[in-house]
């Protein structure tokens, strides 16, 4: 096995020790990840290197340093004294796509989970196997335009030489051998006859049609032209075709999925990283599960703003909390850039539970009740337990507990997590 291998398969090795799925989502660096691409820590195998035999660096204990002398620091480019280094050292990390994601979580939580809601079917352009009679000359079916030529000349050319024996029937001339290559299907130029019937001196070379038969062979086209060759083909205009591409419908599952956090001033750092921790894997997942994913993401405190992802998971503001905010902008957005016809959709939302007096009853729950969605989700972040005010996800779970597109999960330390993704989801499996 040569170098190349060996590394190939220690990489291997360290692409099976990467960082454990459930870990990950729970204490790993979800930061260092894009939307596209999952980097998971690998446990680091160290690769294969050359180094130097010790028994070539002049012995142990060479030098003009005595016993006890300090060392000095190592020169830097400039001569001087390097300092200590303040860049983070490198890491391995094993890259899957959402989709792999979307797979191995499936396997971890022990789901096996397909798109659902509205397939929305997209043309797309396939093969050029579609013909039309004009279009740019560049698509232009020459293989189309030069077999109807050829068919043309096969069936247009005759045989001179079998035509001219003809023509030498005692008592024929040009109309009888015409009417008689007609009737027997030979390929005929009355025309042609009538030119080369005035250049013929021996008319009567034989004296009836059986003898005439019976010593002249008509010669196939195909051969002919084998042997003389193709010196003209009569195209005609109307032999061209131009191809066009296949319209192609091909089914495609859309999703958008509506990410709300409260950002007052109740919730903190370690609040808001749960909410990451579980949000992010979502739309990982869901980016994986779909053909076309989008994301909307809304951050509230009394009042509800929409802002860009870099920015959702932590921003904070120290006003008060009024969630029945972000269900308005969120309504808007979706009847305006995502129909419920075209759309699958998600709205998780999440928070402490607490919010304004009456908003969760007389705000929230209509709005819910009104925004068509796949799944509704809460997720409530309370790392230190119970709070007076928190009820707003009792009060949701309440009245919803007959329905199949709500859920309620509670995150209180990065261990809940995964349990939290999972009650998610598999509600997503039950509803129909």
């Amino acid at each position: 096995m040569g170098l190349r291998e060996d590394v190939e398969r220690y990489r291997a090795v360290g692409e099976e020790r990467r960082q454990d799925l459930a870990d990950f989502i729970r204490y790993g660096d979800l930061g260092a990840s894009r939307a596209d691409a999952v980097r998971i820590p690998v446990k680091i195998v160290d690769l294969p290197e050359f180094v130097y035999d010790y028994r070539d660096r002049g012995g142990v204990g060479q030098g003009d340093a005595e016993v006890g002398d300090a060392i000095e620091p190592v020169p830097g480019p400039d001569g001087e004294p390097g300092e200590p280094g303040s860049e983070p050292g490198e890491h391995d990390y094993y890259e899957m796509d959402p989709e792999e994601f979307a797979r191995e979580l499936d396997d971890e939580l022990g789901l096996e989970l397909e798109p659902k809601g509205k397939e929305v079917a997209e043309e797309i352009e396939g093969d050029y196997t579609d013909v039309a009679r004009t279009g740019p000359r560049s698509t232009l079916d020459v293989e189309h335009f030069f077999r109807e030529g050829l068919k043309r000349k096969l069936a247009t050319d005759f045989d001179r030489e079998y035509l001219r024996e003809a023509l030498r029937i005692d008592g024929w001339g040009p109309a009888r051998v015409h009417r008689w290559a007609r009737e027997a299907n030979v390929p005929v130029s009355r025309g042609w006859l009538e030119v080369e019937y005035a250049r013929i001196d021996d008319r009567s070379r034989w004296d009836s049609l059986a003898a005439f038969e019976a010593n002249v062979e008509p010669e196939p086209a195909a051969t002919r032209i084998r042997r003389e060759g193709l010196r003209r083909i009569p195209f005609r205009r109307e032999d061209e075709r131009f191809r066009h591409p296949e319209v192609v419908e091909v089914p495609e599952y859309n999703v958008v999925v509506v990410n709300i956090r409260d950002v007052s001033g109740s919730m903190r750092e370690d609040k808001r990283e749960l909410v990451e921790r579980t949000f992010t894997p979502l739309d990982w997942y869901l980016t994986g599960k779909y053909d076309h994913a989008e994301f909307v993401y809304i951050a509230h405190d009394a009042s509800a703003w929409e802002v860009e992802r870099e920015e959702f998971f932590g921003i904070s503001s120290g006003g008060g909390t009024k969630i029945s905010s972000a269900y308005e902008v969120a309504s808007e957005i979706l009847a305006k850039r995502y129909p419920w016809s075209e759309w699958n959709r998600y709205v998780f939302a999440a928070g402490d539970s607490e919010n304004s007096r009456g908003d969760t009853t007389e705000g929230v729950i209509p709005l819910m009740e009104g925004i068509d969605a796949n799944l509704h989700a809460y997720l409530e972040t309370r790392p230190d337990g119970s709070g007076g005010h928190a009820t707003h996800a009792e009060e949701v779970e309440e009245h919803f507990s007959d329905s199949g597109n709500v859920v309620v999960t509670r995150v209180a330390e990065p261990d809940d997590v995964i349990d939290a993704i999972y009650d998610v989801l598999s509600t997503e499996d039950d509803e129909e």
